[in-house]
């Protein structure tokens, strides 16, 4: 059983999101939450409220809502480019420079781990 969440539109860059992403890919929920807290990072906070509503997800998916957050990981993590804003910059000697401010769409999949028997 697995549950995802996904937040869009969220105001830093593809890239810098994914040096945090990268972090959490595999680990268990209680290792990435961890890391997600405590890490000096600007995007690991979205990032963290991201995998907090996937464990919500999962346990709401469960009819008693019973689900062990021991047994979770992070199956799948992901991170898309989101629309760029097109500003412009004043330059030296009377030019604009273009800058793109760019967002990124977070999605994040948990899931229980199966215990070879």
């Amino acid at each position: 059983m697995e549950a995802r969440a996904v937040n869009r539109f969220i105001g830093t860059s593809p890239r810098k999101m994914r040096l945090v992403i990268d972090l959490i890919r595999g680990k268990s929920v209680g290792d990435a939450l961890n890391i997600l807290h405590f890490s000096p990072k600007h995007a690991s906070k979205a990032a963290e409220k991201v995998l907090r509503s996937a464990i919500a997800n999962m346990q709401n998916k469960d009819d008693a809502g019973r689900v062990d957050t021991d047994t979770l990981y992070v199956k799948e993590c992901f991170v898309d480019g989101g629309p760029s804003m097109k500003r412009i910059l004043p330059a030296p000697m009377g030019r604009a420079y273009r800058i793109l401010k760019r967002s990124n769409h977070i999605t994040i999949v948990v899931a229980q781990r199966v215990e070879a028997q």
